[in-house]
């Protein structure tokens, strides 16, 4: 009898999608999208946009969460007069983060009458299912690309099955009912979708549009309904594609139902950039959308944001509950760090933290990352060895653990990151 495996175990990914790689900018500012860029997070507000500081504010911490494009609504002449005033405000407090103009219904108009508006975004967002009904749906959408290669800005045409355009639907429904086996409401749902989305691109195109400016989104609310239309979408266009379930839902259901979509997507090498769409819980941050999406893309290994925190769940060997305060609380710090961090110790976002709650596994891991702490579980002696690069540095005792753990970590990211910064400077 033997053991173990006959040929080395691979953790190869599926081969990613190659597509067209376009460029949201702000000034001086770019954001790749697509291509060989990495993928890229986006937000949006839920401001009222005529209250341009309110927006501006929101705009800055979503950007300082680690969003690389913020979606606001332009839905009236309000919205429209209160963009440009956004963005000088953005400007002023140095947050360079691109602005996406949310347009449905008369977006045509706002962009034609408001000029400051349409040149202060960075990219339109249009949904071909309510640019207009009849023969105003062909020319208000001319309208609005005529606009976008006027101030030379990309455009997201964005599918979402709650507003799918009815005549494209009601077409696609009388096709199936001549089909000698129909397809069930599912499949044709799916086809609409689909077809509004490329359609509309190849619309785009044919009035100068650069392929790779037109990118895609196809939502849908359902996980196995989002990965079947992106699966088909992707097989059938180069456009770089935005990645999202839309009305996620709250708290752990909206995460779980994003991570569960996005994670099969995104590991089949689908999609160039994402939204997590949360209802926010009462009093809840706005930046937990962001903050979920960047945690998607890091536990995939495609992207790092901020340092990874490993820390034990906890078990009847820690009745104690000073390990799970302890990883909170770095936990907070290093997000709270990172906007400072991100500036002045390149790479910092690699590192890699231990918070562990007792002797079974936690001096194991904590030699696993660049700088960890083993608790005393239940039982055991009051002291907390630090490890740090693999080898036991000292151990912590008494009431300050936390306080003195933060100290080492702070002093770790300084001479590790930072002497990689003045190498640079070399």
């Amino acid at each position: 009898m033997t053991h173990g495996f006959e040929r080395p175990v691979t953790m190869a990914a599926p081969a990613p999608r190659q597509s067209l790689q376009g460029v949201v900018r702000w000034g001086e500012h770019e954001v790749t999208v697509g291509g060989s860029a990495p993928v890229r997070v986006q937000s949006m507000t839920n401001t009222d946009t005529a209250d341009a500081i309110g927006t501006a504010i929101q705009v800055k911490e979503l950007a300082q969460a680690g969003s690389e494009l913020v979606r606001i609504t332009v839905n009236n002449e309000e919205a429209a007069r209160a963009v440009p005033v956004v963005r000088e405000q953005l400007d002023r407090m140095g947050v360079s983060v691109p602005l996406i103009g949310d347009f449905h219904y008369n977006g045509h108009r706002l962009l034609a009458d408001f000029p400051a508006c349409a040149q202060a975004l960075s990219k339109y967002r249009i949904n071909p299912g309510n640019v207009g009904r009849g023969d105003k749906h062909d020319a208000q959408f001319a309208q609005m690309i005529e606009a976008a290669l006027r101030y030379n800005k990309p455009v997201r045409i964005g599918v979402n099955w709650g507003s799918l355009d009815q005549e494209l639907l009601a077409r696609l429904m009388d096709d199936n009912a001549q089909r000698s086996q129909p397809w069930d409401a599912s499949q044709v749902m799916v086809q609409a979708l689909v077809t509004s989305a490329l359609d509309s691109a190849q619309a785009a195109v044919a009035l100068g549009m650069a392929p790779e400016q037109v990118m895609l989104s196809c939502k849908v609310s359902g996980v196995q309904d989002l990965i079947t239309v992106y699966r088909e979408l992707a097989a059938r266009t180069r456009h770089p594609l935005h990645l999202g379930l839309t009305e996620a839902g709250m708290g752990t259901k909206g995460t779980v139902a994003s991570a569960a979509a996005l994670s099969v997507l995104l590991q089949e090498g689908i999609g160039d950039t994402i939204r997590v769409s949360l209802t926010p819980q009462p009093n809840e941050a706005r930046t937990q959308e962001v903050v979920v999406a960047s945690e998607i893309l890091q536990a995939l290994g495609l992207r790092r944001f901020v340092p990874s925190v490993t820390a034990c769940p906890g078990c009847g060997r820690t009745t104690s509950t000073v390990f799970q305060e302890l990883a909170k609380q770095i936990d907070d710090y290093l997000r709270a760090a990172m906007p400072r961090w991100r500036e002045v110790y390149p790479g910092v976002e690699g590192l890699r933290v231990a918070v562990m709650g007792c002797i079974v596994n936690g001096p194991g891991e904590s030699k696993h990352a660049d700088i960890g702490i083993s608790l005393p579980g239940t039982g055991e002696a009051p002291a907390a060895p630090v490890y740090i690069d693999g080898v036991k540095a000292q151990t912590l005792r008494g009431d300050g653990i936390a306080q003195a753990f933060q100290t080492l970590v702070e002093a770790y990211v300084q001479q590790r990151y930072g002497r990689a910064n003045a190498h640079a400077e070399l």
